[in-house]
Formats: structure tokens, sequence, C-alpha cells
């Protein structure tokens, strides 16, 4: 039966996928390209060992972190402003025990208060998106990527023309588990998380996140405040503030589109909300695949 097999390779894991007659008939998952270093290929080769059993595979084609200067084979940057068709062109191409590969490139831009950025994997989503919902590729949109590093793309008739990447997810965690704002002793009570997300987006709409912070510390301290709702306050803050700093620098779209996990995309629509701003969402594993050409049946 011939196939092809698409996949994204990020630091913390490796998905693959077979596709058979437009069709996504398995999967196969493996390490994240963050944990095998120089033995990428050997870890690739493992991770698709009983596919490759049936013969080798029409096509390859991986994106994320994959083409990273300390991935499995370093795959350029292309220069934004880009389409699918400038991103798709860049890619490195090679044969791998003779099936065509494709490690697809990542995007760069320099935004207009000349800082330069980067991204790898999210551009296949944003294309993905597009292919999905063709409106997207009409005017102007910005789509929105929530994770450990947010990205905010700015699309002008289906090209990427800039994009910033607030490294939110990372910071949340940083403070969660490595200061003294991070409360350890949090039990996982919705209601006092809740309220406490509520709570720092009002102060992140305030324009005040960096003076609000010690509060997921005093408030505790002096007003009686739980660990879980501390831990709700700070991401709240760090995501509103996000949303009003990112916004001021992107601004011009039509309309918001989030992409990504169900649950965080909650999180983000709820604050964007908080701020007038209403946002449609995407599931992010399907633009992820539909970037990689894959628009058919789920059948595994």
């Amino acid at each position: 039966m011939p196939y092809r097999v698409i996949g994204d390779w990020g630091t913390s894991r490796l998905r693959l996928f077979r596709v058979e007659y437009d069709c996504i008939v398995a999967r196969r998952v493996g390490p994240g390209i963050g944990t095998v270093g120089s033995e990428a290929e050997a870890a690739f080769a493992q991770t698709i060992a009983p596919w490759v059993a049936d013969g080798p595979p029409q096509d390859i084609a991986l994106c994320g972190m994959v083409g990273a200067r300390d991935g499995w084979v370093e795959a350029p940057y292309a220069t934004c402003p880009a389409d699918r068709d400038i991103w798709r062109s860049a890619a490195v191409r090679f044969d791998w025990n003779g099936a065509p590969l494709a490690i697809m490139a990542g995007l760069a831009c320099i935004g207009d208060d000349d800082i330069p950025d980067v991204m790898r994997g999210e551009e296949a989503q944003i294309f993905g998106a597009i292919a999905l919902d063709p409106a997207l590729g009409r005017g102007r949109h910005l789509i929105i990527l929530p994770g450990t590093h947010s990205k905010w793309a700015l699309v002008d008739d289906g090209r990427i023309v800039n994009f910033r990447t607030v490294p939110t997810g990372e910071l949340f965690a940083l403070l969660r588990d490595r200061s003294t704002l991070g409360p350890k002793d949090a039990t996982g009570d919705a209601g006092q998380e809740s309220a406490g997300f509520d709570e720092g987006l009002a102060r992140a709409g305030d324009g005040r996140p960096l003076t609000s912070l010690f509060a997921a510390r005093s408030m505790r301290l002096r007003a009686g405040r739980s660990a879980d709702w501390a831990l709700g306050y700070l991401s709240g803050l760090l995501i509103g503030g996000e949303i009003v700093e990112t916004r001021a620098l992107l601004s011009g779209g039509d309309g918001v589109t989030l992409v990504g996990d169900a649950g965080l995309a909650d999180r983000y629509a709820r604050a964007l909300d908080a701020q007038g701003v209403a946002a449609r969402r995407l599931d992010g594993d399907a633009c992820a695949l539909a970037g990689l050409g894959f628009t058919g049946e789920i059948a595994a």
C-alpha cells in the first residue's frame, strides 16, 4: 500500500502520521528533538521503523525544531513577507533510505521596532489555518498561537508579513516553579484559580503587569488569598499583559483567530474578551497537518 509520512518534530516530542489515499491511518510518537541531540536520525529511524518494514514511503515532510541549528538538518529561515509557496520552496530536501524527505523552513522577520524574530513549526499551523479556512487568505488577519513561546502573526492576503514572539508560557513556568511568587501548595481548586485569573486580567488591563506581579505573594500573606488563586492570578496577569502589549505592536487585522491547544486557547479567548476582542478558534493539530499538505480524513 503506497503511503506518505508527515510529521511535527518539536523540542519535546516527535509525532509522525501515515497517510494512505488522503487518509491518516496510523501515527507514531518518538522523543523530542531536544533530547536526542546528534542521534536525531537514529531516533527518527527507530520511530518510523514499523512502517518502513512495509517499504519506503513515497515522501516524508517534517516541520518544527527538527530544522533548527541543533536539530537533525538545519533548514533556513524564509524571510517575511512569505506565502506558503515561498515557505515550501525554502525547505531542505534530500533522500533518506530511498524516500524523498523535506525538512520545512522556519520564518524570520524584523518588526517595526527593529527587533528580529523567528519561528519554527508555527508557520505550518498558520498556513494550515489558511488552507482550512480560505477566508483567512483574503484581507488582513491576526493569528495568535498560544504556547511556551506565543506567536502573534499578521497575515495579509495569505502572506505572513510580520510576527512577534512572547515567551509567556516560559515566564509562567519559571515564576510558578522557581520563584518566591509561585506557590507550591496549590490544591487544584478551579473556582479559586478562576477568580485569580480574572483579577490578574484586570490588573493587566490597567497597564500594570510588572508592578502587580508581587501581589501573587503579598495577597496570600496579607489578604487571605489561596495558592490556587495565586497561580490563576499569575496566569491572568501574564496573558493579559501579553495581549495589551502585542495588540499595540500588531494592529490592523480584520479579525483574531486562535490556533492551538483547546484549553490554552480558552484562556486566551477569555483574556481577549475581557479586553473587548472576540476570537474564533481552530485546532492546532488539524492546522499543523493541513500546513504539511493534509486536509483529508483521520481514521486513526
